[in-house]
């Protein structure tokens, strides 16, 4: 597996605890830096260290390479034991808190001796935060809800990464010629945003040496079942891996079983009994005869239904749907078309509008939006409105350079205001192909405001996509209070579409507000976000979300053909 989330995750500890220390800002930017840097790397950190090629990344200078190499080696980086000796905090664990920032963690340090999430959450019940200066009652009841997030945050890993740690996994097993199948199940399958465990299915001829060979692999960090047919390991990383070996007339009931949910396999054993047979992870069966469990779609087809896609498996209707011939043909990758969001480093982006551009076509997108932000976002170097008519000119020379064979579109993700306004001109704003609009201040304004907010915006006639529309950022900040329902109904009026935001800690519209959007008629669009041209690969992860939210190619605005897409957000 990669061992980029790893790595970054020690940087980053070390920028926190250098930034509570008071340290020189350049040296916080600096470890800030690279987490983004090795965050959004397209391979694996340790391969670059074997080469001695860690300054080639963006940000990583000699002393950094040092500290990398050091974690590689060792597992251990003398800086990082010396904070920690010096500032006896959990500050990774009090940093997960949404809202929560090293002002906040320095102050509750130092007034109320508060080091972990245990002593937070005490001090606050007994109503000890509100007293102090800069905090209050109301920011009190956002760290105990806060506190919440984080504690589930720590069990939890992005399906992003839990997938690179399988994908590993995978590859190490598969090199045993014994193996004849390797599937991932459990919530890892169903593209579960966030996932709590790793559940491996295996079929192999010779299950005590996959098993001897599964405990055995450098990352495992601690054993706690070592079986012939199951064994259960936990990674360096924290995350547990359970591996099954089932056998090849069984192994389609396993699958489906394993899969889940358990709600979704529930149901199905009630079906299986009401037609007098008995379903289980060995098989179907009609009294003592198997009659499915070597594929999964023997089973279904038993029950009297269609197979379902391992994403829809929640019990949201889809047993119905598939007993009923009317589950949706769900979108897949290669139906996109183009990428409606993305940056440069024109604003915060990493890579210049031409190396982007290069990453674009290579996906043999038909169109692709820049899409800078704007200049309330002054962290984010926003463009101005004379910045941005320079970046439109760019964009038509561009076009006419004959370089690229796909349409480049000219966008920008412009910042809604605190009264609702946009933070460009409308005359600048109608010289664009895409205009995304999207929340970055005030993310604790309360339901009412914040949904007046964004619907006043909506209403303007040059917008045509609401962008990440709750805010969330998985396992790190919830979504802000906003009535989605009134939101949906100021879309339709207005003929915005819902952008499906791909970036692994955003997937945001989640999976039941993607179906309530499409019940009153909406459309979506599956946007990476890119900041580097690496994460244009994102993609796949909105695709995944989009399954889950039981989107349909037409659904999908860029799925669309160039002149149907512009015809369809036209206002």
């Amino acid at each position: 597996m990669t061992r980029n989330a790893e790595v970054a995750r020690v940087l980053k500890e070390i920028g926190l605890l250098l930034e509570f220390e008071g340290k020189e800002p350049f040296k916080v930017k600096a470890y800030q830096r690279a987490v983004r840097s090795i965050a959004a790397l397209g391979e694996d950190v340790a391969v670059l260290a074997e080469r001695r090629e860690l300054t080639s990344i963006a940000g990583i200078g000699k002393g950094l390479a040092e500290v990398i190499t050091s974690y590689l080696e060792t597992g251990h980086v003398a800086v990082l034991d010396e904070l920690r000796t010096r500032v006896p905090i959990r500050i990774m664990e009090l940093d997960a808190i949404p809202g929560v920032g090293i002002k906040t963690i320095k102050l509750v340090y130092e007034r109320l001796g508060v080091t972990n999430l245990d002593s937070l959450e005490k001090a606050a019940n007994e109503n000890k935060l509100s007293q102090l200066p800069g905090l209050g009652a109301k920011t009190q009841e956002q760290i105990i809800e806060g506190i919440q997030v984080a504690r589930g945050g720590l069990s939890r890993t992005l399906l992003a990464d839990a997938l690179s740690i399988a994908s590993d996994v995978e590859k190490q097993l598969r090199r045993l010629p014994v193996v004849r199948q390797f599937v991932i199940a459990g919530s890892m399958r169903r593209r579960k945003e966030t996932i709590g465990d790793i559940d491996i299915l295996v079929e192999a001829t010779d299950s005590k040496l996959v098993m001897d060979t599964f405990v055995t692999l450098k990352e495992v960090s601690s054993i706690s079942a070592h079986g012939e047919t199951k064994s259960s390991v936990r990674l360096s990383g924290g995350i547990q891996v359970d591996l099954r070996v089932l056998p090849a007339d069984s192994f389609g009931a396993g699958l489906q079983y394993f899969t889940g949910s358990i709600d979704h396999n529930v149901k199905l054993r009630a079906i299986a009994q009401k037609k007098g047979h008995r379903l289980n992870e060995y098989g179907l069966f009609r009294g003592e005869e198997k009659i499915a469990g070597k594929d999964e779609s023997g089973i279904y087809r038993s029950l009297g239904m269609d197979t379902i896609p391992p994403e829809l498996r929640e019990d949201w209707g889809e047993i119905e749907a598939a007993q009923n011939g009317t589950l949706p043909t769900l979108i897949e990758l290669k139906d996109i078309r183009g990428d409606l969001h993305s940056h440069t480093d024109q604003s915060d982006g990493k890579n210049t509008i031409d190396e982007m551009l290069d990453a674009a076509q290579a996906k043999r997108y038909e169109y692709y939006c820049v899409s800078d932000h704007t200049q309330s976002l002054t962290i984010a170097n926003g463009m101005d409105e004379d910045r941005l008519l320079r970046r439109i000119d760019e964009i038509d020379e561009l076009n006419a350079s004959g370089r690229w064979k796909m349409k480049i579109l000219k966008g920008a993700e412009v910042d809604i205001l605190s009264d609702g306004s946009l933070d460009i001109k409308d005359e600048v704003l109608s010289q664009l192909d895409i205009v995304t609009a999207s929340i970055h201040s005030r993310m604790k304004d309360d339901r009412k405001t914040m949904t007046e907010r964004v619907c006043r915006a909506l209403e303007s006639k040059y917008v045509h996509i609401l962008g990440h529309p709750t805010g969330r950022m998985l396992l790190k900040r919830t979504e802000f209070e906003i009535d989605l329902e009134a939101v949906f109904e100021s879309a339709k009026k207005n003929n915005i579409v819902m952008e499906l935001n791909a970036h692994p800690e955003r997937l945001d519209l989640n999976a039941s507000n993607l179906r309530a959007a499409t019940k009153v008629g909406l459309r979506i669009a599956v946007n990476t976000d890119a900041h580097w041209t690496t994460e244009l690969d994102h993609m796949q992860f909105g695709v995944y979300q989009a399954r889950r939210g039981w989107l349909s190619r037409d659904d999908v605005i860029n799925t669309y053909p160039l002149k149907k897409m512009m015809s369809t957000i036209r206002k």
